[in-house]
């Protein structure tokens, strides 16, 4: 239904409603058709005018869709009245309104109004994420840094993710100022990174970047560069950290990952207990493995290949140092097939250990067992990224111990013109770091909310200057 471009009086809206299929539902129809025309607020209102001769009440969904199209448009005063309007008729809004009306009003000169609104959300419910940024950004935008981190620190508390787009801004409105509070404040968001493992894009990256060259008398510089892979800053001739556990972080990590994940959470789910002990026995009496290869993921590697000749592609690639490989395969490998070729398992067989689960088997927790039962220097090669599993460990300390193994022991494979390249587990440890007087961030080329695993190549070097 096409909205009308000018305001209508009752007769025309009357005609135009019953012209219509469902005339019950014509309104809200209507509605939608406007907020996705952006119809000029004067139309909106000359419907609500009408709706609330001819029903003498206009319903809680109608007013919240005029205020969405209100808010679109940040028609400011309109949102105003409208929350005054809600207020009084309806004791209680929904999450729903409060958005809008938090969003709207963070957007304008009445942004202390949203903050009201926050607290009023608080008393009923968790505020969203959304609720927060908004009132974030509109306190950082009038310069209210105090508030805006009080608020962030508040957010975390309750365990809502922050988006980049709001980190960001804490560093975009935070250019030039002055203050050790807010420095620290700023250096604990880049810390925030670290821990969790989040990789800025560029244009993330570039508000780091300017803010840390705007501090008064702060003599910083930032360049971009990429890290020689000795794990050597080519600007300011830093060492990365190293990506190895030491002996007492990789013995509590392969204990905790063995307790809490492997037996704690659903492993067994799809995997009977019978099998994986077969396994742990299997692994026990060929210890210690150099590389275990997740055999069905790499099978799959390119599409148009036949399955067992990948994965004999990764094996040969794999096997050239006389690593001692274990291959977690299915048994459906052993059976002769169009993708699994009788001749050419046998002679991969030669080259690795194989384990053939059941074919409903979950592959992950024997990959993590049989790579950490094998030692520190034991990789493992997937495709896949084990987020779930992170997800198991309790505190924080444990996943980044977990993200930081992980890194520097999974091996990736870039598919490249046809050609199976290793990409190598990096000796340094691809996170946000610092010395105090330098700080080196990893960050993405392109923009991803997922917070990604994969590694990237691209650093910030930023160093005071004495």
């Amino acid at each position: 239904v096409q909205p009308p471009e000018k305001p209508l009086q009752a007769e025309e809206w009357n005609r135009l409603r019953e012209s219509f299929r469902s005339p019950e539902i014509f309104e809200e129809v209507m509605f939608n058709s406007m907020i996705r025309c952006n119809s000029p607020i004067d139309v909106a209102k000359s419907l609500l005018t009408h709706v609330a001769k001819s029903k003498g009440d206009i319903a809680y969904n109608l007013l919240t869709k005029y205020l969405a199209l209100c808010v679109q448009q940040g028609q400011t005063s309109e949102i105003r009245d409208m929350y005054d309007i809600m207020k009084i008729r309806f004791r209680i809004l929904d999450s729903g309104a409060y958005n809008l009306l938090i969003r709207g009003l963070s957007n304008s000169d009445q942004w202390r109004t949203a903050l009201t609104l926050l607290e009023e959300v608080k008393k009923v419910m968790i505020p969203s994420r959304t609720n927060y940024e908004s009132c974030i950004k509109a306190a950082s935008r009038h310069q209210e840094m105090n508030l805006a981190f009080e608020l962030y620190h508040e957010m975390l508390a309750k365990d809502l993710v922050p988006t980049l787009d709001v980190l960001q801004a804490f560093f975009d409105f935070s250019r030039g100022m002055k203050g050790a509070e807010l420095q620290k404040e700023l250096f604990g968001i880049l810390l925030y990174l670290r821990e969790n493992q989040i990789y800025p894009h560029k244009t993330f990256m570039r508000s780091i970047k300017l803010w840390f060259e705007s501090i008064p008398g702060g003599n910083w510089r930032g360049h971009l560069t990429n890290i020689k892979d000795s794990g050597q800053c080519p600007v300011c001739n830093h060492q990365l950290e190293d990506s190895n556990l030491t002996e007492e972080e990789y013995n509590n990590l392969r204990e905790r990952i063995i307790r809490d994940v492997i037996h704690g959470t659903d492993t067994f789910r799809k995997t009977s207990p019978q099998e994986f002990e077969a396994f742990q026995t299997f692994v026990e009496n060929r210890l210690p493995f150099d590389i275990v290869i997740d055999g069905l993921n790499v099978s799959h590697i390119k599409p148009r290949k036949m399955q067992c000749e990948n994965l004999f592609d990764a094996v040969n690639c794999l096997a050239k140092e006389n690593a001692r490989l274990l291959v977690l395969g299915r048994k459906h490998m052993l059976i002769n097939s169009s993708n699994w070729k009788r001749g050419i398992m046998k002679e991969m067989q030669n080259k690795a250990d194989f384990f053939f689960a059941e074919n409903i088997s979950e592959d992950d927790a024997f990959l993590l067992y049989a790579t950490l039962r094998s030692g520190k220097h034991c990789k493992f090669v997937t495709r896949d990224f084990l987020r779930d599993h992170k997800a198991c460990l309790a505190d924080s300390l444990t996943r980044h111990l977990f993200r930081k193994w992980q890194r520097g022991h999974q091996i990736s494979k870039k598919m490249f013109l046809s050609v199976f390249i290793q990409q190598p587990a990096f000796c340094y440890d691809c996170v946000v770091q610092t010395t105090g007087d330098t700080w080196h961030i990893p960050y993405k080329d392109t923009f991803e909310e997922k917070y990604s695993y994969r590694v990237p190549r691209r650093w910030l070097c930023i160093q005071q200057k004495r």
